[in-house]
């Protein structure tokens, strides 16, 4: 797990991990190595012994984004790494804190542009969905906000209700709870519709930021060299544990709007969303020094 406990990606991986337990006839054990821009879980990922025993998580962040944002990765993603199945996807979610003096996107734009370098945008992590969410934002908008990286989404979702931070994008699997029980105000989800667990919070594009469009997803990978019986193996008990009634109920209410598929499926998406991001980080100049 490259990224902290309670995070939206360690929360997916528990709920699946028991039912990937099951359907192997062995334990599945999370095991959080969080920090370095999330490379250092995918580095342990990558330098394991092709036998099945060490798989990790493979966020949109890990795989997608800060390949564009690192110089120099310990890895390469297509020559070290084997997409294993896709878990979720879903969106992302801007939300306030409740002691922010905005309560729509385009409050927060017109007191953004009178107030430059005075907003903070909190992250999980540099090179997350939610930095470059955050990125993304203030390359269409014109705006100057204070990126804020955190150890992890739980820390900086407290920061943000407290209010010591203005912003956050974190995925719908996190922080749609803490939207519900009034802890922090959602905005705009950044999917090219309206999520599921969130129907009344408009988009992006309808808040008024044309063609925004972002989406969050997490998978399983394995290091390069899985024979194809071991992968067919591991591809079985991600799809057989998102497929159970239970576990599918738990990720809808977490924001998810689907995963599944084959190693070749998730490659795909991969390969697009690494296409995308590329660009986006060019343009925003969202590089890690």
């Amino acid at each position: 797990m490259p990224q902290a406990a309670g995070s939206a990606t360690d929360n997916i991986a528990r709920l699946v991990a028991p039912g990937m337990a099951k359907e192997l006839g062995q334990p599945v054990v999370v095991d959080n190595r969080p920090g370095g821009a999330l490379t250092i879980g995918i580095d342990a990922v990558a330098k394991s012994p092709p036998d099945g025993y060490v798989i990790g998580m493979g966020p949109v962040g890990a795989l997608a984004i800060t390949r564009h944002m690192v110089d120099k990765l310990p890895y390469d993603i297509e020559r070290d790494l084997q997409p294993v199945a896709l878990i979720t996807t879903g969106y992302m979610l801007l939300a306030a804190s409740p002691k922010a003096p905005f309560k729509t996107v385009p409050e927060l734009i017109d007191y953004a542009r009178k107030n430059p370098g005075k907003l903070s945008n909190a992250s999980s992590s540099n090179g997350s969905p939610g930095h470059v969410s955050g990125e993304l934002f203030k390359y269409m908008t014109g705006t100057d906000i204070v990126h804020v990286p955190y150890k992890g989404g739980a820390a900086a979702i407290a920061d943000l209700i407290a209010g010591n931070v203005q912003l956050m994008f974190e995925s719908t699997n996190s922080i749609a709870p803490h939207v519900v029980n009034g802890r922090v105000r959602a905005l705009a989800v950044t999917g090219a519709s309206r999520a599921r667990s969130l129907p009344t919070v408009p988009t992006l594009m309808e808040a008024g930021v044309p063609g925004y469009e972002v989406t969050a997803w997490t998978g399983v990978i394995g290091p390069a060299g899985l024979s194809r019986a071991v992968l067919n193996r591991l591809n079985r008990a991600v799809n057989a544990s998102i497929n159970d009634p239970g576990v599918k109920e738990r990720l809808f209410a977490l924001g998810s709007e689907g995963g599944g598929g084959t190693p070749e499926d998730y490659a795909e998406i991969i390969r697009k969303d690494s296409d995308k991001w590329d660009e986006v980080v060019r343009r925003s100049g969202a590089k890690i020094d």
